[in-house]
């Protein structure tokens, strides 16, 4: 069987994660599979680029407004290839599924990984996408939301509710496992000491994230731990970065904080950590930041967003959005646990990730719903 997805790029993200991991995995001897990417490069390119049996195209999108010349050579590669499957992984690129099943022929499926598209944080036409997606809907044959949260939301915005499967994200958990030595070789290229407790936001710089409240917990913490530092992780526009940073210096945080650019040696982040922490305001669907850290045995503290609380499963791990007294309470209270009880704690999580989020599950279940009619 031809599989055939289509993803906007291979940059540093959630949904290009969960790609690569599933394509990774995928018997090849039963299926033959084409990934096509909008836009080339990508960070996370190499991991996919040698990948013995599968295909990797990019499609050379120039900008935005390249739009004919790109959907030409997107419909000339459906057309040599005629998939018995177009997947799109999220917005447009599940529209132009859609386009070319209709036009060639192939089951369609659609990605979904938001739980929710919030209007004023994205342009006129990224917010009008996410309205309209809900009416193109009736042109896929399978939709899979990688969150039941995800599948809340698009039964909300009138999507066909038979039509749509839930399949969580899925963990490397051999990639992501305990290692303190990488942890402890990076906190000291960050210039923070080995005793000093070390809360972490791995996120991409994005309103969504809510960098702002990690910023004010944050503040709270360090009036209340002066020894406690902290580190976000992630890229994103240079303005928004220049704001949050002209905030977290009115916070008094310059010495406590660091700023790290995203990178590949993301076990390693993770265990440099003492504590890892997701404070989005909205839309996330399945976080592979939590699965993965936990994976790591680190503690994990998050909003109530999304399944986030599903995937960490302690009601004390989980806090409100948007309110940096309640994160910042949750962070100390996790700080002040014995040594010996913040290792079970993260322990704890990691076993949940082995027994529910592998990327064996992430596979059986997406090709279930591939074949499912």
């Amino acid at each position: 069987m031809k599989l055939f997805f289509l993803i906007r790029s291979l940059d540093h993200g959630g949904a290009e994660r969960q790609l690569i991991e599933l394509v990774k995995a995928v018997d090849k001897a039963r299926y033959e599979i084409t990934v096509a990417t909008f836009y080339d490069g990508g960070g996370l390119l190499p991991e996919l680029e040698n990948v013995a049996g599968v295909r990797l195209v990019s499609l050379g999108k120039k900008g935005r407004w390249d739009l004919l010349p790109f959907v030409w050579r997107l419909a000339r590669l459906v057309r040599e290839i005629r998939p018995d499957v177009l997947h799109g992984y999220m917005g447009i690129a599940n529209e132009l599924c859609s386009l070319m099943g209709w036009l060639y022929g192939g089951r369609v499926v659609w990605g979904i990984r938001l739980s929710s598209r919030p209007d004023g944080q994205y342009d006129w036409l990224s917010s009008w996408g996410g309205r309209a997606g809900a009416w193109f809907s009736k042109s896929a044959d399978r939709i899979i939301a990688n969150s039941h949260a995800g599948e809340r939301h698009c039964v909300e915005s009138g999507f066909f509710a038979e039509r749509i499967s839930v399949v969580h994200n899925g963990i490397d958990t051999e990639r992501f496992q305990p290692d303190r030595a990488a942890g402890r070789a990076l906190r000291t290229a960050w210039a923070v000491a080995d005793d000093a407790p070390l809360v972490g936001l791995v996120a991409r710089l994005d309103p969504q994230k809510d960098h702002q409240t990690f910023l004010r917990a944050a503040a709270v913490v360090a009036d209340q731990r002066p020894d406690v530092r902290f580190v976000c992780v992630g890229n994103g526009p240079a303005a928004y970065a220049s704001e949050l940073a002209r905030e977290a210096e009115a916070l008094a945080l310059h010495d406590a904080l660091r700023w790290v650019p995203a990178a590949n040696n993301v076990r390693a982040i993770y265990n440099a950590l003492d504590l890892a922490t997701l404070t989005s305001m909205n839309g996330e669907g399945f976080p592979n930041v939590v699965g993965e850290a936990m994976a790591c045995g680190v503690p994990v503290v998050v909003t109530d967003n999304g399944d986030a609380g599903f995937v960490v499963g302690e009601k004390e791990q989980v806090v409100p959005c948007g309110q940096p007294e309640a994160l910042a309470a949750a962070w100390l209270r996790v700080l002040a646990l014995p040594p010996d009880e913040r290792i079970r704690l993260g322990a704890r999580q990691r076993a949940r990730i082995v027994d529910h989020f592998q990327i064996r599950h992430l596979v059986a279940k997406t090709l279930a719903a591939i074949h499912e009619n």
